[in-house]
């Protein structure tokens, strides 16, 4: 595909996102169209129209990709567009992830510093004879109404500059200059894996005010991630100035949080009616402020939500509304996270694709959505930047971070536990909900890599000890200015992952018929686990560190010869912490899961129930309407938390989710995709009822419980055609279902 067409860039820099051109007149003397299709893609991200109608409903494309490796095209079908003797297509190319801001560290252009664009339309006639129209220096570029536009600063559009000859063909607009083909390795190129990036639902405002400083401000009344749109009439040259912000701070937007991102869209009015959406950046906000509305002009703005486009699988709620809202910001935050690819945050300067958040996260995000392709497509480009690597998978996929100095506290980088290990976790989990053995079938190298390469760090007696490691991540009792500095061991985190992922890789190995692979992982990860109880494990079964993170990897990762032992500390040092979370990054998403199986699930519900901070409900009882990257990023008093890291919009919390579905819901796969099912409700905490449901690859799976006021349990079932399973309640056999 797109062999024959050429990279083509503005032959000199414009002042603008440049707007390419080209006038197409179809072939006479063949008939009708029959087909035409356009494949297209770009540096930078681009918008393609034909006659001024827009190709698609796909926006930001080609997305964030690891671009040395891998660059992704797309395909229309244009059919419908292609009338009369003559066309017009143009195509709109912003700064995106190529050429634009990229980092928590400064700089941009990282990827290059040209623009471009790369594209085959190829008409089908009646007759069957076959036209291709590809992207050369006949082609030309202009000047466009996008001023400026960053997707962390924003977005400047003047509709002034606007011209109707634009999408005309014959139209001749000014100072439309040439363009020259850039060196590019088109086998680069590659189809989407995944969804495109599109509009996905509008919000309206739900309030409008003054603040105390006078300026206007609209809450939407949802952290959302996209921008706002709407139409307007005002004198020309007005501007309307549009800042973003996640919460409120003594009454006027919360912009610290955002760091040095401006998330500011301006638009100059031309005088007419004017339609304004700043598609070419996007913004994490619930609350917006605007100035420079035209007086008597009604304000007319809506909200639009943007993320890839994931069908939705997975539903829960219960009778306790703080987790059915605990449960819907999990939904929002991975709808705010998952644009293009899985980062940790949207709104701030970073936005980057950190592997320890989905590493953790997965599993939760497969029940909720079919993620398939797009955690697939992320996938294919750990494994290109790990090929390039040496088999070190990077802090951050795609890894820019590796283009800018390192921060000081961070080392040279190396294979680090959790974030590494995402080259293993995430496959298994996509393989344990969808069932499909080609996503391991094509990790695979990606996989043994990794677990390889780590063996290559053991220090002599075992045990993962001797690199830097993000440890616990963000205990919530490390200090503000160390989120490193956990009471967990980072070398009893690093090796109880380290023996997690050896042991995925060995079943792996054996599903795929690798079986020496097998017999050697395996046998590595019997070397692990011995390892770790020699040197971390006493007498007396006290793990070293002796805190609830270390004794729940512990216990979910299999490497405790008497679990219950340690789920009976795990319950104590979780009773003593007052049932508030005291777990960091690596072990909250475990924790109710280690104490569920060790017997203590009356802990895990009090723990899940808890409402002062830290814990799951604090920022629901805060009014959070998405997961929050720290416990504290909204202190109680309503201030935002002082630290440097203070996201909104953070799914690596949320991992508790795949718990609720769980052991809650009570669904979870007996077989890899649910070919078989375990139903196995757990109700506690004072829960008097749950309803969840899965559409799994084999059809919908429903449950239902409730008790009843005599106190007993009912359980209703619902599983697709063909598909068998367990029922599996509290203090009773088994029952095949």
């Amino acid at each position: 595909m797109l062999h024959n067409a050429h990279m083509i860039s503005p032959a000199v820099e414009l002042g603008s996102a440049p707007l390419f051109r080209t006038e197409i007149s179809p072939d006479p003397g063949h008939g009708d169209v029959a087909a035409a299709t356009l494949r297209i893609s770009s540096l930078g991200v681009h918008e393609a129209r034909i006659n001024g109608t827009p190709v698609g409903d796909d926006v930001l494309s080609p997305g964030w990709t690891s671009y040395e490796h891998r660059l992704r095209y797309l395909s229309h079908d244009v059919t419908a567009l292609i009338s009369g003797p003559d066309c017009v297509l143009t195509v709109l190319v912003g700064n995106g992830w190529h050429r634009g801001r990229l980092g928590f560290m400064g700089g941009r252009a990282f990827y290059g510093d040209r623009l471009g664009v790369i594209a085959e339309l190829e008409i089908v006639f009646a007759d069957g004879h076959r036209q291709v129209v590809v992207t050369d220096e006949t082609w030309t570029a202009g000047n466009s109404d996008v001023l400026a536009d960053d997707l962390y600063n924003g977005q400047t559009i003047d509709a002034r500059r606007r011209s109707a000859k634009w999408h005309t063909a014959g139209g001749e607009p000014e100072w439309f200059l040439p363009v020259r083909a850039l060196d590019f390795d088109a086998s680069r190129l590659t189809p989407y894996i995944g969804g495109v990036v599109t509009r996905q639902e509008v919000l309206p405002p739900q309030r409008v005010w003054t603040s105390p400083a006078g300026r206007t401000l609209i809450d939407f009344g949802q952290n959302l991630v996209g921008w706002l749109r709407f139409t307007v009439r005002g004198p020309a040259g007005t501007e309307i100035r549009v800042r973003h912000a996640e919460v409120l701070e003594n009454g006027e937007l919360g912009v610290r949080p955002l760091r040095d991102a401006q998330a500011t869209d301006r638009f100059v009015l031309s005088g007419d009616e004017d339609f304004f959406e700043p598609t070419m950046t996007f913004h994490g906000f619930r609350y917006a402020e605007i100035t420079g509305w035209p007086a008597g002009a009604a304000m007319d703005v809506e909200a639009v939500v943007v993320h890839s486009a994931l069908r939705r699988t997975g539903e829960f709620a219960c009778s306790d509304e703080l987790l059915n809202q605990l449960h819907r910001n999990v939904v929002w935050s991975t709808k705010g996270n998952f644009l293009d690819l899985p980062t940790d945050c949207p709104q701030r300067n970073e936005r980057l694709g950190w592997t320890g958040d989905i590493a953790v996260f997965a599993s939760s995000a497969a029940y909720l959505f079919d993620v398939g392709g797009f955690l697939g497509d992320w996938l294919a480009d750990l494994a290109a930047e790990q090929r390039a690597a040496d088999g070190l998978v990077p802090f951050v996929i795609p890894d820019v971070l590796k283009y800018q100095p390192h921060p000081p506290e961070f080392p040279d980088p190396d294979s680090t536990a959790f974030w590494s290990d995402a080259a293993v976790w995430v496959p298994w989990a996509l393989w344990q909900a969808y069932g499909d053995l080609a996503i391991l079938r094509t990790q695979y190298p990606s996989m043994t890599a990794h677990v390889r390469r780590v063996r290559t760090l053991l220090s002599p007696a075992g045990v993962w000890d001797s690199s830097f490691q993000f440890g616990d991540w963000l205990d919530p009792d490390a200090p503000a200015d160390a989120p490193a500095k956990a009471k967990a061991d980072p070398g009893v985190v690093a090796t109880a992952a380290y023996y997690r992922s050896l042991t995925l890789v060995a079943e792996t190995a054996a599903l795929l018929g690798h079986d020496d692979d097998a017999a050697e992982f395996g046998d590595l990860a019997r070397q692990v686990r011995e390892a770790f109880n020699e040197q971390y494990v006493d007498a007396a079964g006290t793990v070293r560190s002796d805190c609830a993170t270390v004794y729940t990897l512990a216990i979910v990762f299999g490497l405790l010869d008497d679990p219950q032992a340690a789920g009976r500390r795990l319950a104590d040092l979780v009773a003593d912490s007052g049932y508030r979370v005291s777990t960091g990054f690596a072990g909250t998403p475990y924790i109710t899961e280690a104490l569920t199986v060790t017997g203590h699930l009356d802990a895990a519900y009090r723990l899940l129930l808890e409402r002062e901070c830290p814990s799951w409900l604090y920022p629901v009882t805060m009014g959070a309407t998405t997961i929050w990257e720290r416990w504290d990023s909204m202190l109680p008093d309503g201030s935002v938390n002082p630290g440097e890291m203070t996201s909104f919009n953070h799914y690596a919390l949320g991992a508790v989710a795949d718990w609720m579905h769980r052991t809650i819901g009570g669904i979870a796969p007996l077989e890899p995709g649910y070919a078989r099912v375990r139903v196995a409700p757990r109700p506690g905490g004072g829960l008097t009822w749950c309803r969840s449901a899965l559409e799994t690859r084999h059809g919908r799976i429903e449950v239902s419980w409730r008790i009843r006021e005599d106190g007993e349990l009912d359980v209703d079932v619902t599983l697709p055609d063909g598909v068998s399973g367990v029922l599996s309640l509290e203090g009773k056999p088994d029952v095949p279902l």
